[in-house]
């Protein structure tokens, strides 16, 4: 299991393109892929989770990633939040 704390860097946080985009990631991979705020977990390959999270910008998250394929889950979503999402 691997956890990693970020911070979103998104001007607009993960609001509605970023998140899809988030989540389309993490449904690329079998790992189970967790995100937490603050005191809520939860499951990052869905849409409505994330969204009900309200991530917004220089907000700190959790990626807590467990599965056959979380070094390249925990690397590739790193990417994407702290330097891809960043001019959406």
């Amino acid at each position: 299991m691997i956890k990693r704390e970020i911070v979103v860097a998104n001007k607009s946080g993960l609001c509605a393109r970023p998140a899809a985009l988030f989540v389309q990631m993490t449904n690329k991979f079998t790992s189970d892929i967790f995100v937490e705020k603050g005191t809520q977990k939860i499951n990052a390959k869905s849409i409505m989770g994330i969204m009900a999270l309200g991530i917004g910008k220089d907000e700190k998250i959790t990626l807590i990633i467990d599965g056959p394929d979380e070094e390249e889950a925990i690397k590739e979503l790193v990417q994407l939040v702290e330097k891809t999402l960043v001019d959406l």
